[in-house]
């Protein structure tokens, strides 16, 4: 199915699933507010429903939002009963515990029940509806109204490939009418199967033909007024998503091994400024005990600053409490034989150059506090691969490497949760970050910054 057939559908499901979600939230209050059932049950009378309707702006935005980050929107249209009702329960339990939580800041009574009752009616109108959805798709009318007849056109193993695809990931929702070898077959040949078949459209395969029959392929079915489809398989990548965007008009074909631009890292960045600043405000006092114990317990400035590697390997200039003494760089060449990580990255567990208190602010990952400001400026993300030193990326062997500098670097990752001083390989560390970014999704950031939360309390793989 193509991206705008999908983002169709979705916003159509999104909208859908708002209603049902504010009917389920009406019928929840109805049923506690019914007379009856409030006499059977002895429970006390509750409110006007007008009292609570201000709740429907945060249901609004916090629904779509909550379950297209669980991916319901993104599963497969036929996917197992089993993964559809999953998804929708986590969505539903955490829209519940979202409205849980705001009721709870904002004073408002209302009774449990209604919250209770609001989760599973949600669930069950939800799932109803896709229930619904699916018989329909399977039904003869939506399995006509919905199946796309093409013709495929390319070289013979391409169009074989194309066929395989469809019948693999299609669901019946792809006819192949016929299929055409362009470097074999006449032009006009395809023209009198355009003719004969009447296909919604011709998938061209390009790899291995040649563009001018390609050219000559879409400028027919141009005339014809039949859609054409490009696969642009012309260049062989590994991890590479190809998207198409357009450039002051010019059509472009955009390989990315990092996530793309979305809503998603829209709100990435919101997350990261409204996180370090309320982070900041919080600590503004014990970070201000940290500076006077460090002012008091050693000789030297309160801040340590270096060059680190951000976003694509741009220098930026981070900032730490300092935990060792003030020489400590100048004396790390006389220490190389102690390095105990495998790689460029230089790690000792007993470092001599570290003071007491360093130690202490070190194992708490207190010496990291400053770093919200250089998240509060962009230059790093509350979650992201940790910034090494220039000089440290400057000695990558492995060009692949650096595909960990193809986003912004954060506070916490997938390393520190994972061991953190504990991994001592590089590649290890390295495959941590590349697994973040392959597999990133705000849902992801959260989850790692909750998972990170117990690791810094107790100071665990930390030396």
């Amino acid at each position: 199915m193509l991206r705008r057939d999908r983002l169709i559908r979705m916003q159509i499901h999104q909208l859908m699933d708002l209603g049902l979600f504010a009917l389920a939230f009406w019928l929840a209050y109805s049923l506690r507010a019914n007379e009856d059932l409030q006499a059977l049950l002895g429970m006390v009378p509750v409110s006007p429903f007008r009292t609570f309707a201000w709740l429907y702006l945060l249901l609004i935005p916090t629904t779509p939002l909550v379950l297209e980050l669980q991916g319901f929107y993104t599963r497969p249209i036929f996917c197992s009963r089993r993964q559809t009702a999953w998804l929708l329960f986590k969505g539903c339990l955490f829209i519940s515990l979202v409205l849980v939580l705001t009721l709870f800041f904002t004073r408002v009574q209302i009774p449990r029940w209604v919250v209770l009752w609001f989760g599973v009616l949600s669930f069950g109108l939800v799932f109803a509806k896709e229930e619904l959805t699916r018989l329909l798709l399977r039904s003869r009318f939506g399995g006509t109204q919905h199946r796309r007849r093409f013709i495929l056109a390319g070289t013979q193993a391409g169009t074989e490939r194309l066929r395989t695809e469809l019948e693999r990931k299609g669901h019946g929702q792809f006819e192949v009418l016929a299929e055409v070898d362009l470097n074999q077959t006449p032009l006009p040949k395809l023209i009198d199967l355009i003719h004969e078949y009447s296909p919604n459209g011709v998938i061209l395969s390009t790899r291995h033909s040649h563009f001018e029959q390609v050219e000559a392929a879409i400028g027919a079915c141009e005339l014809e007024g039949v859609e054409v489809w490009v696969v642009a398989d012309f260049f062989r990548t590994q991890i590479s998503r190809t998207s198409l965007d357009d450039f002051y008009g010019q059509p472009l074909l955009v390989f990315s091994s990092a996530p793309e631009a979305s809503w998603q890292s829209v709100l990435k960045r919101w997350l990261d400024f409204a996180g370090a600043l309320a982070a900041l405000l919080l600590l503004s006092l014990p970070m201000a005990l940290v500076a006077l114990l460090i002012k008091l317990t050693s000789r030297g400035p309160v801040l340590f600053r270096q060059q680190r590697s951000g976003l694509n390997g741009q220098p930026f200039t981070i900032y730490k409490f300092r935990t060792m003494l003030t020489n400590a760089e100048q004396f790390q060449h006389e220490l190389e034989a102690m390095n105990e990580m495998q790689g460029p990255v230089f790690k000792i567990a007993k470092d001599p150059r570290i003071t007491p208190l360093g130690r202490w602010l070190r194992k708490f990952s207190v010496d990291e506090w400053p770093q919200l400001y250089n998240v509060l400026c962009g230059e790093m993300s509350l979650v992201g691969p940790r910034p090494l030193p220039v000089n440290e990326v400057k000695r990558f062997h492995d060009l692949a490497h650096r595909r960990r500098l193809s986003v912004k670097p954060g506070l916490t990752c997938l390393w520190q949760i994972s061991g953190r001083n504990q991994v001592r390989d590089f590649r290890d560390w390295v495959r941590l970050d590349l697994e973040y970014i392959d597999n990133w999704s705000l849902w992801l950031d959260l989850k790692i910054l909750w998972r990170t939360v117990p690791v810094v309390l107790t100071g665990a793989g930390a030396s």
